[in-house]
């Protein structure tokens, strides 16, 4: 009995009744499919000859879609399609499941012992399997099921399986990387989606980690109900179970636990650690900082500019919410100019006033998985005397942005006027390589992003922003896929050692 490498989908579990404007899909059925689609499985839709022509090719039209093959089934060449398919698929030795939600199909039957495993859908008990049939209670639990059939068949220890926790389009960005297959990676990883729609506890049973974006679940923050900030953090019903479920099923494997990623939600604790980047500045190399910054709960404190003086800030200033991430104004920021703007200044208190740095507008992005170091160069915002000039004739207003969507990065005539003034201040790699280390050891965390900026008159370089769970969307992924998964890997081997 060998892994699965295919998945053949028949009519019964995609097709809803009729809309108004023809056939549709289950609910929940899309999303199936699009984890499908990049799982690194074979993937099919079949039908018999009973439906209608419009349900047929609104099948076909689906399956071209989502890059997966559609038969019909007709006794009695229902085998011969079915070895045909195995052929084009080129699948020898391993094992394919054929999902229904038809209870009594008696050509489902006749495929049993020809590497088919029947996945029955919609009857009322949980994952089990007698090697030929399975009997799941929803399409959503497919892949799951998927990966613990394979680990079971395989019968291979360090075989594991990572259930992962992420909203939607943070997971798709993920898996059109090829970042989550359901079948063995080179270093022996097998990825599912867990839900919060069914019992969380059985599918915690079942896989070996979990690789989480926490904060894709804060659902509310109040900064004053504690003098921890991550008190004040809420998070939806679903995180709670699971941080219920760690607390007392210590041996489930957290990348990484909720405790490490704490100090990234408060931007106030992040800069708090970026202080500690003076333990490893190194002879004859460029300073390694953190930015210059001060804390406020109030833009209207009566000592804000002395405050400001004694933390060595100057105008622009930019200003951000304490809290970095997961509720939706984190990233609703400004810059000011002068102290009269932070009369009426729009962005959630508490708040960190935080050093603008001249940095010939660019910005590198540093990407930690693991023992591996990646980074990319990215346009960002103009030096000081150009956004001075620019907004000179509106007075000075203060520029408000999502640091997300709307960043105002510099214009290429900009670019090259700051080219033209550069002196000389490059990037130093090894400098920087070694304060991901630190942070690495600092945060325990397995995989990470910071933002970095070398400063134009001085060369220091200072990290403006560090973040967890990056898409390191920049990082090519011929590289970046296998050094995320040697990170979990290792990260799961560490954490299970200690």
């Amino acid at each position: 009995m060998g892994a699965v490498r295919g998945v053949l989908l028949d009519e019964s579990v995609l097709l809803s009744d009729d809309g108004d404007d023809g056939p549709l899909l289950k609910p929940g059925a899309e999303a199936v499919l699009r984890r499908l689609r990049y799982s690194d499985l074979r993937v099919g839709f079949c039908h018999d000859g009973e439906i209608s022509a419009q349900k047929v090719t609104f099948l076909q039209e689906t399956a071209r879609m989502h890059s997966c093959t559609c038969i019909s089934l007709t006794a009695p060449d229902i085998i011969n399609s079915l070895n045909q398919m195995l052929l084009e698929w080129g699948i020898a030795g391993d094992r394919c499941f054929y999902v229904t939600s038809k209870k009594h199909e008696a050509a489902a039957y006749e495929i049993v012992g020809e590497s088919w495993v029947i996945v029955h859908i919609g009857v009322d008990c949980c994952y089990t399997t007698n090697n030929e049939f399975l009997f799941i209670e929803k399409l959503e639990q497919l892949p799951l099921t998927i990966c613990c059939f394979t680990k079971k068949a395989l019968k291979n220890l360090s075989l594991l399986i990572i259930g992962y926790l992420m909203k939607p389009s943070r997971e798709e960005d993920f898996a059109k990387r090829g970042a989550f297959p359901m079948y063995p990676t080179d270093n022996r990883l097998m990825f599912a989606p867990l839900s919060f729609e069914f019992p969380l506890e059985s599918q915690l049973q079942e896989v070996n980690a979990v690789l989480h974006k926490a904060t894709d679940e804060i659902i509310n923050f109040k900064p004053h109900t504690s003098t921890e900030f991550s008190q004040g953090v809420s998070f939806s019903t679903g995180m709670r179970e699971l941080e219920r479920f760690i607390q007392d099923h210590p041996e489930c494997c957290l990348i990484d636990p909720l405790n490490n990623i704490y100090p990234l939600l408060d931007r106030h604790k992040i800069q708090q650690v970026l202080l500690g980047l003076q333990e490893i500045n190194m002879k004859d190399h460029c300073r390694l900082r953190a930015p210059y910054f001060l804390k406020t709960d109030a833009f209207n404190e009566p000592n804000l500019r002395d405050q400001l003086s004694e933390a060595n800030l100057s105008f622009p200033i930019i200003v951000k919410p304490q809290i970095a991430c997961g509720v939706g104004d984190a990233h609703n920021m400004a810059l000011v100019f002068k102290f009269e703007d932070f009369k009426g200044l729009h962005v959630p208190l508490p708040a960190i006033l935080q050093e603008y740095v001249d940095h010939g507008s660019l910005i590198y992005k540093f990407y930690v998985l693991g023992t591996n170091v990646f980074h990319a160069v990215k346009k960002s915002m103009p030096n000081a005397s150009f956004l001075i000039s620019s907004q000179e004739k509106n007075g000075l207003k203060p520029i408000t942005f999502d640091s997300l969507k709307s960043l105002p990065v510099a214009t290429d005539d900009q670019l090259l006027s700051v080219g033209r003034l550069k002196c000389g201040k490059e990037l130093d790699v090894d400098l920087v390589n070694s304060a991901a280390n630190w942070l690495k050891i600092k945060l325990d965390l397995t995989i990470f992003g910071f933002d970095l900026v070398v400063q134009e008159d001085s060369g220091d370089h200072v990290i403006v922003d560090l973040n967890y769970l990056p898409s390191f969307k920049e990082v090519p992924n011929a590289d970046a896929i296998p050094a995320f998964w040697t990170a979990i890997r290792s990260s799961y081997e560490s954490r299970k050692t200690n």
